[in-house]
């Protein structure tokens, strides 16, 4: 087992953060009603965060398609969320397996896995409730995702973290506050949300210090593995199979939304804040920037 150095910093940080996680932290099973009835005519995402929105085949669906399509959308969204924090959590528990557990920053990662266990749980009950199937991403980036915590190290590890855990957390502080939203859908973001924001401070700051520590020949593919990660997950947060679950075509619904210039606009938004910490930090930069413009976190 590696022994490293109490960095002072790194420890106030997590003792902080360990202190807030013991105040303030939601148990999904008691703190949701999940046999509340869903609210008829209430959407699941706001309009216009909808992948179709403005687009040619949006303008063909009627009103009850439209809330149809936002319910199987976010059921990809969760289901998708639930996959990157299993992810995470092998993530974590393989810097901890190395590091030493006396460390509060260790015991942080731990109390960091144990909300993200809540976490996926929450999303699963979620998709359940609605009636919707577990979609998750592609299968072939389901696949993929197998490689990450064998490759994924160092500050492109917590990069990813952060593309993940940002995007949805900005498009879901939006949906918790829209009342055209459910009820059921708008908590689940604000507990997810509110228990997020102890996750994100710890994973800036483990990317700051280890972009100290990345030499000029690991600096590429660090660069290069984060921003094909994120590719991947912004590409897979709408399953193409939602599409089909309402009566559409899929290859066609999928291309019109990848297509559409409103739908990656929410993308890029809901990715301003981290693109730009990524950026000051020298994380994004060749040989990325194919991928990232892949991803509609840049233009």
């Amino acid at each position: 087992m590696t022994r490293p150095l109490k960095v002072a910093g790194r420890e106030k940080t997590a003792e902080r953060l360990l202190n807030s996680s013991a105040d303030r932290f939601y148990d999904p099973e008691v703190d949701i009603d999940w046999k509340a009835p869903l609210v008829d005519g209430l959407r699941f995402t706001p309009e216009h965060r909808c992948s179709l929105y403005g687009t040619a085949l949006w303008d063909r669906m009627g009103e009850e398609q439209r809330i149809e399509l936002s319910r199987h959308e976010i059921a990809s969204i969760a289901s998708v969320g639930l996959w990157f924090e299993i992810l995470l959590m092998q993530m974590l528990l393989k810097e901890v397996y190395r590091s030493d557990p006396t460390t509060m920053h260790v015991q942080y990662a731990l109390t960091e896995i144990a909300d993200e266990c809540r976490h996926s749980t929450m999303f699963a009950r979620m998709v359940d409730r609605i009636g919707c199937p577990p979609y998750g991403p592609p299968a072939h980036v389901h696949r993929l995702g197998r490689l990450l915590p064998t490759i994924g190290y160092g500050p492109a590890l917590y990069g990813s973290i952060l593309v993940a855990e940002e995007v949805l957390d900005r498009l879901q502080r939006e949906t918790m506050a829209d009342e055209t939203v459910q009820p059921l859908v708008r908590m689940v973001n604000r507990i997810h949300v509110l228990e997020e924001a102890r996750h994100v401070r710890f994973a800036r700051e483990e990317v700051v210090r280890g972009m100290e520590s990345v030499s000029k020949a690991e600096l590429p593919y660090q660069r290069w593995l984060l921003a094909t990660v994120a590719m991947f997950i912004t590409r897979s947060i709408v399953n193409p199979e939602v599409y089909a679950a309402v009566g559409l075509d899929a290859a066609e619904a999928h291309r019109a939304a990848l297509a559409n210039p409103a739908w990656q606009e929410t993308i890029r938004w809901s990715g301003e804040r981290i693109m730009k910490f990524l950026d000051e930090t020298g994380l994004v930069g060749k040989p990325g920037m194919r991928a990232w413009r892949r991803s509609f976190l840049i233009a």
